[in-house]
């Protein structure tokens, strides 16, 4: 008889009479995909940060914790339903997500950005410019892409649709390896350029 399915069980019991208490109010959960592993926190509100790693961004946990409090903890079923459509995202099968995101600890720039980064279709490529217009102000596309660069939700929020003017990848919270790695699942493309594409490429 091994130990861990008692660990396992005594944990959920934690889990369940904290819950009860009313002492956690953010779940997370480690998830595999082709991009290595994700670590994946669900809060009230929906989802707070997809994180490249097994382990959290301490500024995710800092975030997260001046808005809901220090009680993070692991709980798979509060993010079943982010596992379960970005497993169909990466083989395939979805195209957008059915996901309430949670942007509460960020500012309202960072909010608008994020809101207009969203609406980029699958597949497609937008600038840093362009969203930034969508977000009200043409003229900074410098900190809409560093609003960009640290959004908490990767993936849902696509991100990697978003390059600069010349065609060029720009940067990526995951490297640009997973973002080459993105765009190639959503464009059909075996290989993405290392450089990214000439600009007008860009409408396609």
């Amino acid at each position: 008889m091994t130990i861990e399915p008692l660990v396992s069980e005594a944990r959920e019991r934690l889990i369940a009479r904290a819950k009860r208490e009313g002492l956690v109010s953010v779940g997370y959960d480690v998830m595999d995909s082709l991009l290595g592993p994700l670590w994946i926190a669900v809060g009230p509100r929906g989802v707070l940060a997809i994180h490249y790693g097994a382990k959290p961004d301490p500024r995710d946990l800092a975030r997260i914790s001046r808005t809901y409090g220090p009680a993070v903890l692991p709980d798979r079923r509060s993010c079943d339903r982010v596992l379960t459509e970005l497993d169909q995202y990466f083989a395939h099968r979805r195209r957008s997500f059915d996901l309430d995101v949670d942007l509460t600890p960020l500012t309202p720039f960072q909010r608008r950005v994020l809101a207009a980064t969203a609406l980029v279709p699958y597949g497609e490529l937008t600038t840093y410019r362009q969203v930034a217009r969508r977000a009200g102000n043409e003229q900074a596309s410098r900190a809409a892409g560093g609003a960009i660069g640290s959004n908490p939700i990767p993936i849902v929020i696509p991100c990697h649709r978003v390059v600069a003017s010349d065609g060029s990848l720009g940067g990526y919270a995951g490297g640009l390896p997973a973002k080459r790695r993105l765009l190639a699942l959503e464009r059909g493309e075996g290989q993405v350029p290392e450089g990214g594409w000439p600009p007008a490429h860009l409408g396609r």
